[in-house]
């Protein structure tokens, strides 16, 4: 497994069998956009990240990082795309009447989404895309759009398993695991790991941790430091210690800080995950970790 620089987009060529998984982070901020001089090295934008195998192409959530992956998707001709949702919070769906295939007429929009108290996933867009709120309304979409409502069954996208576990965030939010060609990824954007309620029994810590179980790569909810966190329970999101117990109990590889506090500067997030890099290292960890950052984009080789 290997970090490349921002420079390398993914594409569709394979070179073989055993041709890499690609994930890609384009926005990795939570909350609302927050750009400015003190977050442009780990970026402003909201919830996106794209995973790549070959002529699987999946886009995870559609926040204001949508954007600019779907300027690139159309300049490299992609025509079917995906959108997997893991919730309507606004960070999460706000760049989605910018998504750029949205309005290709040869272009078809596979959206999958959680239930919400069983409102019609298309309706939720034309709300959000309701005159009042926004100028174009959905049906001016120029693409073929296609609603499917995720349920606990797996989803098999060309060579790609997609497994779903509601995880705790105001309404109903759901985490992903991805399994392609021997490789797991898991995204967990918005989860409050220490959180009561949510509507999940005693047994979901357990479940969460087999869920995430060995993968190779984690993206996870990191909002908080332990001392914010006091006054931030019933919020919704986790801490950096949180994420990482998660992470280690659940033999996770490679971990990825995630959903980043909009008021969090590069420098303190650099000097929290320093810290933290170091106690982990001095007590044996062996996950590797990071905050996750616009730029951020990882390779990682498939068994052979």
């Amino acid at each position: 497994m290997e970090q490349v620089s921002s420079a390398a987009r993914p594409t569709s060529a394979m070179t073989g069998p055993d041709a890499a998984v690609t994930v890609r982070c384009g926005g990795v901020r939570g909350s609302i956009p927050s750009p400015g001089p003190h977050t442009v090295r780990y970026g402003g934008n909201t919830s996106c990240v794209q995973l790549c195998h070959g002529d699987t192409r999946l886009v995870l959530d559609a926040g204001s990082g949508i954007r600019s992956l779907g300027h690139e998707l159309v300049a490299d001709g992609v025509k079917d795309h995906v959108l997997l949702l893991t919730h309507f919070h606004w960070d999460h769906i706000q760049g989605f009447p910018f998504f750029e295939p949205l309005h290709d007429s040869d272009s078809t929009l596979r959206i999958f989404g959680p239930d919400q108290n069983g409102t019609d996933l298309k309706r939720l867009f034309e709300r959000q895309m309701d005159p009042i709120f926004f100028p174009v309304p959905l049906a001016s979409a120029a693409a073929e759009l296609r609603f499917e409502t995720v349920t606990d069954h797996p989803i098999e996208i060309r060579d790609a398993v997609v497994r779903t576990l509601r995880v705790k965030h105001p309404s109903y939010v759901l985490g992903y695991r991805i399994e392609v060609s021997g490789t797991v990824v898991c995204y967990v954007p918005d989860n409050e790991l220490d959180g009561e309620g949510y509507g999940v029994d005693a047994g979901w810590k357990d479940r969460m941790t087999r869920f995430v179980g060995d993968a190779d790569l984690l993206i996870h909810d990191a909002m908080y430091t332990e001392g914010e966190y006091e006054g931030r329970r019933g919020w919704g999101h986790s801490t950096f210690e949180q994420a990482l117990e998660l992470a280690e109990a659940a033999g996770v590889a490679r971990l990825l800080f995630f959903h980043h506090d909009p008021a969090r500067t590069d420098d303190q997030l650099d000097a929290l995950v320093g810290s933290l890099r170091e106690r982990a290292a001095a007590r044996g960890c062996p996950v590797d970790l990071e905050a996750a950052a616009e730029s951020t984009v990882i390779r990682m080789e498939t068994p052979a």
